[in-house]
């Protein structure tokens, strides 16, 4: 018989056939290089993101603001390798960050320069991160400072920065880089129209002939932004508005009414205070008159055509928020209608609200959806569920805060206090208004008055925030202002200037900044290994109860025997007592073991959770793949006959 090399063998398959399987595989390795290669060459901002969050994908808007870029900007990244060598989360999550940095830079397609800085201890590194600004962290007694930092430049060298990047804020990551690359992109400070019907930019008492300054809030406003002020009897908005706050609107012009509707229905940002009671509307109190006049509600028939409506004559009464105040006989007391709202309250998926702690409101309103509004209404703050609606004159003359606990009765309902406003909506004037603009309004004179131009009818782009409160934008809500050699010092002890400057960056940003909300976050936790804690800590809170239980029955029982005991044996204890102490001090060491087992057996259960998973990763997973490996060649040879 021939016994040449080329003949088959059992599987009908020729002999040489094994000897080629090297070379296959040298030349699949060898086919991967070239591939990756020319990936990397030709397609270098092709990725695919398989998080389950999309950590990696950048937000359309964030798209949109790295495509206006004009002129290129440089991110200077600075974290201490050397500091943080021993802070493991943090070092990932800074990891998590320059990946996120470098993605902006490849859709930057050259806009963004990124440069990743170490600034080791005592080198020019880190003199450069302390004159940009960025903060230094100690980690160790030795005074190490750990920097976790961003600055971005612009070509005309505005500056701004992030000066650590917080893990516990890293949903808001993209959001707060974004942020920075809007500012850097701005010509100018952007313009903020205030139209307020309330004395916030200060007033004089006619009494006294002495002046008022202005509200703390409105001074940080006008340090950050070109602030207009808007009188209420003016006719039209001034132009090129970036956002337009109004503060307890009351009895506006229809002029001014549908100036306001046309700047929403154009896409205008605005930022809305309505208050069924509003505390600061009423002129400095006399003898014969009560601190609150009797009709400062605000009145604004806009916002029933964006889709809410201020509940009419009715103050939030909230048990579950109420704050002390000085009671009718000087000892503190909770009033229900002053109110503190913490997190809870809060939606903190809102670049907003996130990280804040708390925010006072007194006499606050309830805003309502209106059946068949098409404009989109996220909830922002919430009344807790020991709440109810209350008349506002039960408010108004209040004399005793306990007063109010007479008539109130919790409906177990939460009760929207600040809302988002977005989509769409329909004009309150269709068809506009006959009236022509009063002289006196501003904007260009040779522009025809905005009553003469075809009305917008809709819009697709609203853009509001509206809050049922003024009262959380005066001082004694939030701020303590002291006067410390002629300086003025504001200090906070409240986050309502927070929420109100965050709400306003987050108008201003415009549309691409707004579109960006919460992300995922990079750190998961170990959801399982969280139950078994959970599970063995309830057995053993279960068995501490039952310990103390039986502490107490046995120590009632000793007290029952020495009462039994007669005057003369004060000192002695009975056989009975002792027999109970014995009994006792047994139970007591069973119900101890019990408590190491069930921590032994959480320890057991946690680490034969980690083995577990430790045999997945690293031994099964690659198991299998070699297997399917195998079990596809095999196919391949035995069935294509190669």
């Amino acid at each position: 018989m021939n016994s040449s090399p080329d003949h088959l063998n059992a599987e009908g398959h020729k002999g040489r056939a094994p000897a080629a399987t090297p070379f296959k595989l040298i030349l699949l390795f060898v086919a991967f290089m070239v591939f990756v290669v020319l990936n990397n060459a030709l397609f270098p901002g092709a990725r695919i993101d398989l998080t389950e969050n999309q950590l990696y994908t950048l937000a359309d808007g964030t798209g949109r603001l790295i495509r206006n870029i004009d002129e290129p900007i440089t991110f200077r990244f600075f974290f201490s390798q050397q500091a943080s060598e021993d802070l493991t989360a943090l070092r990932a999550y800074a990891k998590r960050v320059q990946e996120l940095l470098e993605e902006y830079q490849v859709q930057s397609e050259g806009k963004i320069h990124l440069e990743i800085i170490d600034p080791e201890p005592f080198s020019d590194e880190e003199d450069l991160a302390a004159r940009f600004g960025l903060q230094s962290v100690p980690v160790n007694n030795a005074g190490d400072g750990l920097y976790f930092g961003l600055v971005g430049t612009n070509s005309v060298d505005d500056q701004q920065i992030i000066s650590f990047f917080q893990p516990d804020k890293e949903e808001f990551l993209e959001y707060d880089i974004s942020r920075l690359i809007q500012q850097l992109t701005q010509n100018q400070k952007p313009k903020v129209g205030l139209l307020s019907s309330l004395q916030v930019e200060g007033d004089i008492n006619m009494t006294t002939f002495q002046t008022s300054p202005p509200w703390v809030l409105i001074d940080q406003l006008t340090a950050a932004y070109e602030v207009l002020t808007i009188s209420p009897e003016q006719d039209l908005l001034p132009e090129d508005l970036a956002l337009l706050v109004i503060i307890h609107p009351k009895s506006f012009s229809d002029s001014l009414l549908f100036a306001i509707d046309q700047f929403a229905m154009s896409g205008g940002r605005i930022l809305l205070f309505v208050d069924p009671l509003a505390e600061m509307d009423s002129p400095t109190p006399g003898a014969a008159q009560p601190a609150i006049p009797s009709a400062p509600v605000s009145d604004f028939p806009l916002l029933s055509n964006w889709g809410l409506e201020l509940r009419a004559d009715m103050v939030l009464a909230d048990a579950g928020a109420a704050l002390n105040v000085g009671g009718a006989n000087g000892q503190p007391v909770k009033h229900l209608g002053i109110l503190g709202f913490s997190a809870a309250n809060f939606n903190t998926e809102d670049v907003t609200l996130a990280n804040l702690e708390s925010i006072n409101m007194a006499t606050t309103g309830i805003l309502d959806n209106l059946d068949g509004a098409t404009s989109n209404v996220e909830v922002l703050i919430s009344s807790s569920i020991d709440a109810m609606p209350m008349q506002t004159s039960d408010f108004q003359f209040l004399t005793d805060p306990e007063q109010l606990f007479k008539g109130f009765e919790a409906t177990g309902e939460r009760y929207t206090l600040a809302a988002r406003l977005s989509g769409k909506a329909m004009s309150a004037f269709p068809e506009g208004i006959e009236t022509a603009a009063k002289p006196g309004g501003q904007g260009p004179s040779e522009e025809p008055p905005a009553q003469a131009k075809s009305p917008l009818k809709e819009t697709d782009n609203l853009n509001v925030i509206v809050v049922a409160d003024t009262d959380l934008l005066t001082d004694r809500l939030w701020v303590q202002v002291q006067d410390f050699f002629g300086q003025t010092i504001a200090s906070p002890w409240a986050n309502n200037g927070d929420f109100v400057l965050n709400t306003v960056d987050n108008l201003i940003g415009g549309s691409e900044l707004i579109s960006i909300r919460s992300r995922g976050r990079f750190t998961r936790p170990f959801t399982v290994v969280e139950a078994l804690r959970q599970e063995a800590q309830s057995r053993y809170q279960e068995n501490a109860d039952a310990l103390q239980r039986e502490l107490e029955q046995t120590e009632s029982q000793l007290s029952e025997l020495e009462q039994e005991q007669s005057g003369q044996n004060l000192l002695a204890l009975s056989p009975e007592q002792e027999a109970a102490i014995a009994r006792f001090q047994e139970e007591k060491l069973s119900i101890r073991k019990q408590l190491r087992d069930v921590r032994h057996q959480l320890d057991k259960d946690i680490d034969g959770l980690g083995a577990t998973l430790k045999f997945i990763n690293i031994a099964l997973v690659p198991l299998l793949l070699t297997l399917a490996l195998f079990g596809w060649s095999y196919l391949r040879r035995t069935r294509f006959g190669s």
